[in-house]
This record gives structure tokens, sequence and C-alpha cells, in this order.
């Protein structure tokens, strides 16, 4: 859709940024913080890039207030921010720490006090280590009765401070990553176990949206989900049929049930097929199913779509270069191999490469317009408010003289903003815009040579940087987004000189 002129962003936006409490904060046992079933896994060799870990991280625990005077300096509207489970109740389910309240409720007068909306998120991965160990984590109901627990804590802390939540960050690839391509905790790879844990976090997510509608009646919340579109390879009918069937796997299966408390028909009945579809009790179905359980808007983590082709039973490809190869760094495009039960995706599609777009150095393809798409698919189907609560660009940043003249995501994020002006042109309501990622942080697999924040950390892969702040030059290029409200144009154009 070509549009003459676009429409300006609301004049409430929320320009933003995230982070996570695991990749930023450090402290890893400080003030009677537990340990996480990260904690663990970082710590058991071969599992991360160097062997690196959070016990430092950037140390945010210590500099956030550091960080948050220099998000006010950028005029930041909004920051995105997870917390602890751990550093709340320390076994995840028994006595609250005192410590771990303050600390939150510190970071968010800092935030209001420079008048930035903090958004908060409640899980963001880091499951308490003793609920793996007692329970076996997200495998057992009882962990759905703790998480509700802790989500009803910070809603009785927190619930007059903060309006925007997210009960779960991407559950799509935490739930995948770790119980069926064993690259996160704890480490399984049974897709049956993958879709019983699945759906148990259905349960939580849906039981944490109807405590919070009670108990914090002015708040609004909703998940945050890893999408992307899904694009046929070519025009053939039966292409266009596999990218049906990637969508209802890849993104119906988990925004059906946020948004409708229903397993979309198609691909129920395929892992049915298969004996590995969870059981679905009555009583699932009452709180599935219960307006008061459905969100109030949609968080969208969005780094790219997929492509895809008919499946290789009935279409065997003659080129092995075209196929998605297994990337453990891209939890977004897997490509399954191997038997029907652990890989059901193997007679609906066959994953493929799109030469129509860019990738970075990790791989991950580079598609603005996939924003677009993305927005406009989830925005018809579920007239949701939608808030975009992740979009970065990984890269190696390069210190010079001092300073980070990190164009490359300069372009990047320009390219983004101006997909969702024009989604916003199109019709879409989204509401914020949280950039991935504020400060640099840990990666969860790629330690600290993966960077994505506006502001550099000098912080190293042996974890004894001196951890300065310095601002890079795509702080400075989004601190002028913020000030024309995204409506300058000039600052969407390409700088022609250093694509």
């Amino acid at each position: 859709m070509f549009h003459k002129k676009l429409d300006n962003f609301p004049k409430d936006f929320l320009w933003g940024a995230s982070s996570a409490a695991y990749q930023i904060e450090g402290a890893a046992k400080e003030d009677g913080k537990g340990a996480s079933i990260w904690d663990k896994y970082t710590h058991e060799k071969g599992n991360t890039y160097k062997n690196t870990n959070g016990d430092v991280a950037v140390d945010h625990y210590h500099h956030y207030k550091e960080d948050v005077q220099l998000m006010a300096q950028m005029h930041l509207k909004a920051y995105r921010f997870s917390v602890a489970w751990s550093r709340i109740i320390p076994d995840g389910e028994g006595e609250i720490n005192p410590k771990g309240i303050e600390f939150y409720h510190n970071l968010i007068k800092e935030l209001k006090d420079h008048d930035i909306e903090p958004v908060l998120t409640i899980y963001h991965w880091d499951l308490p280590l003793k609920l793996q160990e007692k329970y076996q984590g997200w495998e057992s109901r009882e962990t759905i009765k703790a998480f509700r627990h802790y989500a009803q804590v910070l809603y009785r802390e927190f619930g007059d401070e903060v309006k925007y939540w997210i009960t779960i960050n991407e559950q799509n690839v935490f739930t995948s990553m770790g119980y069926r391509w064993g690259t996160h905790p704890p480490k399984k790879h049974d897709i049956k176990t993958m879709f019983l844990v699945n759906h148990n976090v259905n349960i939580a997510n849906a039981l944490a949206i109807k405590d919070f509608h009670k108990m914090v009646p002015n708040g609004l919340i909703g998940p945050s989900f890893g999408y992307g579109p899904v694009y046929p390879k070519t025009c053939d009918p039966n292409d266009v049929l596999a990218a049906l069937n990637a969508k209802d796997f890849n993104d119906n299966w988990w925004l059906d049930v946020y948004c409708r408390g229903k397993y979309p028909f198609f691909t129920k009945k395929q892992l049915t097929d298969l004996g590995i579809m969870p059981e679905v009790t009555d009583e699932d179905r009452k709180i599935l199913e219960d307006p008061a359980a459905h969100p109030d808007y949609l968080g969208i983590n969005y780094y790219h779509g997929g492509t895809v082709q008919q499946n290789r039973i009935e279409k065997p490809v003659d080129d092995q270069k075209q196929e998605r190869t297994f990337n453990k760094v891209d939890p977004y495009l897997m490509q399954p191999k191997g038997d029907q039960a652990q890989n059901p995706e193997v007679p609906m599609f066959n994953n493929v490469e799109n030469g129509y777009v860019d990738k970075t150095k990790w791989g991950w393809e580079i598609d603005p317009t996939g924003m677009r798409i993305a927005l406009r698919e989830i925005y018809e189907k579920y007239q949701l408010p939608i808030m975009i609560t992740e979009n970065g660009l990984g890269a190696i940043d390069t210190v010079k003289d001092g300073k980070i003249n990190d164009v490359y995501r300069i372009n990047y994020l320009k390219d983004h903003v101006k997909a969702m002006k024009e989604a916003i042109t199109d019709g879409v309501d989204l509401i914020g815009y949280c950039a991935w990622s504020f400060t640099d942080l840990l990666s969860w697999l790629n330690g600290y040579s993966k960077r994505y924040g506006f502001v550099y950390v000098d912080q190293n892969d042996d974890e004894n940087g001196t951890l300065k702040r310095i601002p890079k030059a795509s702080y400075d290029w989004y601190k002028q987004v913020i000030a024309s409200d995204g409506n300058d144009d000039k600052l969407l154009n390409h700088d022609e000189d250093h694509k």
C-alpha cells in the first residue's frame, strides 16, 4: 500500500526501550536473591559463549540511577524491564524478600520521577531454581500456583505505580528452546513435554490476567509474543497452503489462546493425531475462554519472519542450500529434521531461505516491511492495541576515540520506525515502541560480542570491564526521533555515506 503522506505518530506514543533482569541486573547473590534456572545453566561449562553468565552482567542493580539518568537525558517516554522472580520470592513460592521489593520500588520511583512510564514484565524466562528442582518447573501445575502467587505479590506492591504490564515474555521461544531444542534451561529434547509446558504456561498467563483485572483495575496487561509473518516461497498454491500451515503452527497456536481462549483447530488436530497434544480439561477451557483472562493489549517482539514452501515429503528439495539450517542463536526460526512425532512441521511445511532480504552477522533476516505486515495481520485478527516490546539490531560495536558510530543500527531502526508509521497510516492501533535494548546487555547465549544497546557498556566476555556507560550515535538519533514524535521524515532517511 502506497501512501502519499504518512500519518503522524500519536501524541501519547510511548517511545521506549527494553531490557530483561537476568541480562542486566547482576547482583546474583546479593540482598537475599535466590538462584534462577539461568544462574545454574550458565555456570555449567559449554552452555554459553565463553561460559559467560549473569553474575555481574552490566550491573544495573548498582547502576540503575545512572541508567535512568541517561534515559531521562534521551527523553525516553517508557522503559520496559522485567522483575527477577527469585529476587522477589527466592524459592519461588515462599517468603517474600523485602530487599527485592525495595529495589523495584526504587527503580520505578526513579523512572516516574523522570516522567518515564514503567512497563513491567512479570516473567522473562528466569524461573526460580527451587521450582525446577522441586516440581520440574513448568511441567507441573504447582508452578502455575506459584506464578499466580508471585504475580499477585507484584500487583499488590506495584499496582498503584505501574500502568502497563506484561505477563509472559516470548512464551514460544522459552518453551521451544528449553524443552524441544535443548539450547536453554532445562535443556530438554521432548516436544510432547514442550506442548505440555506450553499449556501450563497458557493457564498461568490466563489466571494472572484475570487476577490483574480484579486487583489493578486501572492498568493494562498482556503477553509479549515473538511474532514474524510467514511468506510462501512462490505463488504455487501448495506453497501458499504451506504458509497457512506455518502461520497456524508458529503464531496462531499462541495468539489464538491468549486472545480467544481456544487452540486453532488445524494444529490441534495434527498434534492430536501424533499423540503429542496436551490434555485440556473442562476447567482449563473455562479458564482460557473467560473474557476476564484475555489481554488488554498485545506486546509484540519483532525481529524477522520466515519463508516456507511445500513440505519435503511431497516436494523433495533438490538444492539443500535452499533450506534453512539449524541455528541455535536464532530462536525465532529453526529447521526441523527427523520423525513426525518430534517434528510435526515436516508434513506441514518446509522452511527455506528468503532471497529478498539481507541478513545480520548471526543470520537473522532484516525485514522492516515484515514488521508492517505483522502489525497488519495481528491487528486485523485480534483488534487489540499493540506495543512493539522488542526490536533491534545485534552487532559488533567498536569504540574509536571514545565514540561508537553505529550507523548500521541507526539505519536498521530508521527502516523499522518508518514501517511502524506506515502501519499506523494503514489503520493499526500502535501505542508504543520499546527498542531492544537501552544499554548493552548480556546475550543469553552470545556473551557481550553481540550488542544491541543505545548505550555502550564497557563489559566483556571475561566480565572484567569497567562498566562505564557511553551513549552511541544511535542514542543521539533516537533522542531526536523522540523529540519530533517520530514525525521528522529527515530522521528516517538513510545516511547514504554509511550504508
